[in-house]
């Protein structure tokens, strides 16, 4: 049966558009006021175009919109209309952003500064493109269709076309540069999974015990959180047992391990990350 796709409502797309439009923007003040101006260069399409920037002496914008086009027509294979769009939004807006921030001073000559807060403010605008349905790198859709050709993964793959990025800089510029610039990647790295995943990161918990009622009726009056029964079999006993499924907050984590190890310490117990949670009844209930 074929879905007819829904239309996008008006506010969710200037939603949209909002959002796209200040992860572009972050992205270029993270460039042109504290990376490029200190020789410090990131990962991936962007690294290539400082470099590239530096030695034609032309302005970076430039390479960024046209080292990224090729990767909009593959996105658009490989993701869909609305990825591409979204893509091409953020890269003109970044390129746009970078052409009127180039003649602003740098608000730093020190050079580890400006790879711990150009790779924030570059982390979190990269990050915000990405969650609301952007690019505004290509390197990840190479290494979709590589990791097709070669027996890597996709995180493999993208790795080593950082390092090889990250470590020309030691030739382009100095060595102590290119050291600066794995730290502004490290930086941003980690400030794009936070802006992707949130603070509030959830988990789950399966917990196997014969004692799941008393367990579930306590994790819902003493923690506020509804939980949902399953069947399972033993695969060594192959008895009957019920697993108790939830979803929790990181700060609710060691306060449900101690109702469990409260009412059953041989229950298995197993948690896990979440970095979406969306539908059902995961809001949380008064808690007695």
């Amino acid at each position: 049966m074929h879905l007819q796709h829904r239309k996008m409502t008006k506010s969710a797309f200037f939603r949209r558009g909002l959002f796209l439009f200040i992860g572009a923007v972050l992205m270029s003040v993270g460039l042109e006021i504290f990376l490029v101006p200190n020789r410090i260069i990131d990962g991936g399409i962007t690294g290539i175009s400082i470099i590239l920037s530096y030695l034609s002496h032309v302005q970076i914008g430039v390479f960024l919109t046209l080292l990224n086009i090729p990767f909009l027509f593959i996105g658009y294979k490989l993701i869909g209309k609305t990825f591409a769009l979204s893509t091409l939004f953020a890269i003109l807006v970044m390129s746009a952003g970078t052409a009127l921030l180039h003649p602003v001073k740098e608000l730093t000559n020190d050079p580890l500064l400006a790879a711990v807060f150009g790779g924030i403010i570059l982390g979190i605008g990269v990050g915000m493109v990405i969650r609301f349905g952007g690019s505004l790198d290509g390197t990840e859709i190479i290494a979709i269709l590589v990791s097709k050709k070669i027996p890597f993964s996709v995180g493999e793959i993208v790795m080593f076309f950082n390092l090889f990025i990250l470590g020309s800089a030691g030739f382009v510029y100095t060595w102590d540069r290119a050291m600066y610039s794995l730290i502004a990647y490290f930086i941003a790295y980690k400030m794009i999974d936070v802006t992707i995943e949130g603070f509030d990161e959830s988990k789950s918990v399966w917990i196997i015990s014969d004692s799941f009622r008393q367990i579930g009726e306590a994790i819902l009056d003493r923690l506020g959180r509804g939980v949902t029964y399953l069947e399972g079999e033993g695969g060594f006993s192959g008895d009957n047992k019920k697993v108790i499924f939830c979803v929790i907050t990181r700060l609710e984590e060691a306060k449900l391990k101690s109702i469990v190890d409260e009412l059953d310490p041989k229950a298995f117990l197993a948690v896990g990350n979440i970095h979406d949670v969306k539908g059902g009844r995961f809001k949380k209930r008064d808690i007695h």
